[in-house]
């Protein structure tokens, strides 16, 4: 089969995901890699599906990170999903697995996958907890606040900046892309 196309990849994220914030989690990530394979030259496509489908196993695995990303790519090497996007989805829980993060793909999901929660967590203390509302400011700022929303690893964000994308660069992009998506993810 290769690369599914996104009906697909959704048919199959629902088959395997049924905890809604995940499902959100996992379509964010994948409105921001479409935005950043458009950034930075890569696969619009390959980048969106990985990101869709990135945390495949959670549920299976029951957040079980030793098994994470292993064996969501187990389930896709099954329909003949491209290298590329399963060592990207590896990668995304390397510093749990001991992978390096070696190319741009790679460290756009790390840093993708991670900025969601920020972003999330930034929209919730907003009182229209909308995501069109949210200020790149805001972002900033509580990027700094180790306390807010401590489980957001900040170092894997800043993976970006390896790929020539600066923070303030990844928030605007990040905030843009998940304010197109915003009715799909519930902010």
């Amino acid at each position: 089969m290769g690369l599914p196309g996104r009906q697909e990849a959704l048919a199959l994220l629902r088959q395997h995901v049924k905890q809604e914030n995940l499902v959100r989690h996992m379509l964010a990530t994948e409105a921001i890699m479409r935005a950043l394979a458009r950034r930075l030259g890569g696969d619009e496509e390959l980048w969106g599906i990985s990101g869709l489908l990135h945390d495949l196993d959670l549920e299976i695995v029951d957040n079980d990170m030793n098994r994470h990303a292993r064996t969501t790519v187990g389930i896709l090497q099954g329909i003949g999903f491209p290298q590329e996007g399963l060592d990207a989805i590896l990668a995304h829980n390397g510093d749990v697995l001991g992978i390096q993060l070696r190319n741009n793909f790679e460290l756009a999901m790390t840093a993708a996958e991670t900025i969601t929660g920020l972003v999330v967590a930034c929209t919730l203390v907003y009182p229209t907890r909308k995501v069109a509302d949210v200020q790149a400011a805001s972002i900033r700022k509580r990027m700094k606040e180790k306390r807010f929303a401590a489980n957001v690893n900040r170092d894997r964000i800043l993976e970006i900046e390896k790929t020539g994308i600066s923070l303030d660069e990844l928030i605007d992009i990040s905030l843009q892309a998940m304010r197109g998506v915003a009715a799909d993810i519930g902010l």
